[in-house]
């Protein structure tokens, strides 16, 4: 089985003539690029493995210039690329706070051993994110959002997050 990479940006455009390019950080951690010495660039149907030289900031944007990338016109191919890691180069979170790719394709069961479904989808709404979780067979939603007195535990060892329903929520 493949690698499991992880999408931290995507290149939105050039800057410069020199081969920069311009990233969208798609992290919580953009600082991250400094402390990285490649990346996976997906672009279409095609990958690369580069080498980051060097890491600026611009408003919101990530500048990067590769080792691999001499000009603009070699940068010009990687617009739409997604930069992805291995997962061996992720941030460590917090005991209890969990990267969205894991939990996504999570079983959900509630605390009476419930079937609801499985994590489709993951959205922030500003003070919590919400699961969206989807039952394979009757097509069911439940949106679950992801506060302790709802989640009771999730287990990723054994692919399956533990819920309390608030009441109401399936009615």
């Amino acid at each position: 089985m493949a690698e499991q990479l992880i999408t931290v940006g995507k290149i939105t455009t050039t800057q410069g003539h020199l081969g920069e390019v311009r990233v969208y950080p798609l992290t919580d951690f953009p600082e991250r690029f400094e402390r990285l010495e490649t990346v996976g660039c997906q672009v279409n149907d095609e990958f690369y493995w580069l080498t980051i030289e060097n890491v600026r900031y611009h408003k919101e944007f990530i500048i990067l210039r590769f080792k691999e990338i001499a000009n603009m016109n070699q940068a010009e191919r990687l617009k739409g690329g997604l930069l992805q890691i291995k997962a061996q180069d992720l941030m460590p979170l917090p005991e209890g706070h969990y990267y969205i790719f894991q939990l996504l394709g999570l079983t959900v069961l509630t605390v009476d051993n419930e079937f609801l479904g499985v994590v489709q989808d993951i959205k922030p709404t500003g003070s919590n994110d919400v699961y969206y979780v989807r039952h394979p067979e009757n097509g069911q939603e439940t949106l679950i959002p992801a506060l302790k007195q709802f989640v009771k535990e999730i287990n990723l060892e054994e692919g399956r997050i533990i819920v309390e329903i608030p009441p109401g929520l399936n009615d």
